[in-house]
């Protein structure tokens, strides 16, 4: 049962990491109104050459973010996002504490929010570790390769 389990358990990590990568990457990509305010804020932040690192970031999020849910270079993919999590970590997020959940003040319609802390940024690099050390797992491309590449079975095996 633990062996059937460990295939499929990366799955929905994978898949779910890998959705929220593409969905924070790709208006960077392609949303022009988007990616200048994401230029804006990494120049405000000191964030050497701006409208290289928007594109590098941009392409990092979007394609390791469809490699994790294909299944492919899912360890490259994950180191890669590792290191954007870490930095959006260091420069945005830990300056704002822990809390996902950052409250600023109370106005009258309620509470006012803040910048979120780090605790998104750490539960993605988990998950990204997690894959690294575990593997692709179940429905995924390297699966399918190791599949196809495997010898195939003898009568003593079968």
């Amino acid at each position: 049962m633990f062996t059937a389990s460990k295939q499929w358990a990366p799955l929905p990590l994978r898949v779910m990491l890998g959705i929220g990568f593409v969905f924070h990457g790709w208006p960077k990509l392609f949303s022009s109104q988007d990616h200048q305010g994401f230029v804006g804020m990494l120049g405000a932040l000191g964030v050497p050459a701006p409208e290289i690192t928007a594109w590098v970031v941009g392409l990092a999020e979007t394609v390791g973010g469809v490699a994790l849910i294909v299944g492919a270079f899912v360890a490259v993919a994950s180191v890669v996002l590792i290191v954007d999590m870490v930095v959006a970590m260091i420069t945005v997020h830990a300056p704002n504490g822990f809390n996902f959940i950052h409250i600023t003040g109370m106005g009258k319609d309620g509470p006012v929010f803040g910048m979120p802390g780090a605790e998104v940024n750490l539960l993605y690099i988990a998950g990204l570790l997690a894959l690294v050390i575990g593997g692709a797992g179940g429905w995924s491309i390297e699966s399918l390769l190791r599949e196809r590449n495997a010898p195939p079975p003898t009568l003593a095996h079968a």
